[in-house]
């Protein structure tokens, strides 16, 4: 019997110094298809099911992208800027000082795509001045480019270029944007590549900015850097809103603060400028003036809202209309004039040498005149940079 023991005890040492061994190197074998806390086994995970092939995730805005990015072009420019001293022709000056060698200077933006015979749309301060264009296609194409026209009060530039089988921007209203709907900016930040940001159209009409001499931006906070002037706004179906041009920004990149020209005004311009090789407004020879409490007591006026006229230019056409200092425009063809802003957009839009209503207050007296604008004159200086 006491054999027998000995036997048991034995065995019974024997298995469990196995079962701390198993369990030790191989808990797997002892939990088959269990998790084990602390084990390097295999687990079995549960996994979301993947969306069928072809279909897009609910939310994404991957089918915006795909129809929109296709026509959203890079823009390289160069410039070659002389330092050479007036002198720098003299020998004796080239002996001491060497040949002064022309540098290259070089730009970056964006642009857009928007007829097949390529015509491309971007900012006039992207291409202004440069000597060499070259336009980079989402596909890799490279191409040069050729200035078509430029109209710097819009700070908007056509340029062409000559592939075959150019994707093409399809066009949105822009008009029916409203506060909160949601956005895509594309375009070549700092030159790293199409990037496509998001968010939402925070402000619309906004000017007085400085930016433009004809202002009516679409603000936005997606995203905009520099390299993304003349990149495109596109809604939540892949449409053009606006072509992106200018951001407020206290440290050169994006604050949350991006403004984009509407395609509206956009297709406008370029429509001019492939017409007529210039942008035709209209213009009238008024200075305007915001309505201020002191200048309507200058003038007598009793008027809450309009713009002031603080001088017009003699035998101009608001002159010969009978327009005179201190009246106050309150429409221009049909349309309110609230502010400076406003009404020189609303003048420019009228057809030179077609006349349009005007109505005015004068002191207490409100009058209706036909104004027959001229068309405005090309501007002498552009607009600063960026």
């Amino acid at each position: 019997m006491k054999r027998l023991w000995l036997v048991f005890a034995q065995t019974v040492t024997v298995l469990l110094a196995m079962f701390f061994v198993v369990a030790t190197l191989k808990p797997q074998w002892l939990h088959r298809g269990a998790p084990v806390p602390g084990s390097t086994g295999t687990i079995s995970i549960l996994e979301a099911p993947s969306a069928p092939a072809g279909l897009v995730a609910p939310g994404s805005l991957s089918g915006a992208v795909r129809k929109a990015a296709p026509a959203v072009v890079s823009i390289n420019t160069s410039t070659s800027t002389s330092a050479r001293n007036p002198y720098g022709n003299e020998p004796w000056f080239r002996f001491f000082f060497g040949d002064r060698a022309e540098q290259q200077q070089t730009g970056l933006g964006s642009g857009v795509i928007m007829s097949p015979d390529g015509y491309v749309l971007t900012n006039n301060h992207v291409v202004e001045g440069a000597d060499e264009i070259e336009v980079v296609l989402q596909d890799a194409r490279r191409t040069t480019a050729k200035v078509i026209g430029t109209d710097p009060e819009s700070d908007l530039a056509v340029l062409k270029i000559t592939l075959d089988k150019l994707p093409v921007m399809a066009l949105g209203n822009s008009d029916a944007l409203q506060v909160g709907d949601q956005v895509l900016a594309i375009g070549n930040p700092f030159g790293v590549g199409q990037t496509v940001t998001s968010g939402i159209v925070s402000a619309l009409g906004r000017n007085q900015l400085g930016i433009n001499t004809f202002e009516n931006f679409i603000q936005t906070d997606a995203a905009i850097n520099p390299g993304n002037s003349g990149g495109a706004l596109v809604d939540i179906n892949g449409h053009l809103m606006g072509i992106n041009t200018a951001i407020y920004s206290r440290s050169g990149g994006s604050m949350g603060i991006g403004f984009a020209i509407p395609v509206s005004t956009a297709k406008q311009v370029m429509e001019g400028i492939v017409k007529n090789g210039q942008v035709v407004r209209g213009w009238i020879g008024v200075e305007p003036s915001e309505l201020t409490p002191e200048l309507a007591q200058t003038f007598g006026i009793q008027a809450v809202q309009g713009v002031i006229v603080t001088g017009v230019l003699n035998n101009g056409p608001a002159g010969q209309a009978g327009i005179r200092p201190g009246d106050v425009i309150l429409q221009v063809g049909g349309q309110p004039v609230r502010t400076v802003s406003e009404l020189l957009t609303r003048i420019a839009a009228l057809t030179p040498a077609q006349a349009a209503p005007f109505v005015l207050q004068r002191r207490g007296e409100q009058l209706d005149v036909q104004v027959t604008p001229a068309q405005r004159p090309r501007p002498r200086a552009v607009p600063g940079p960026r």
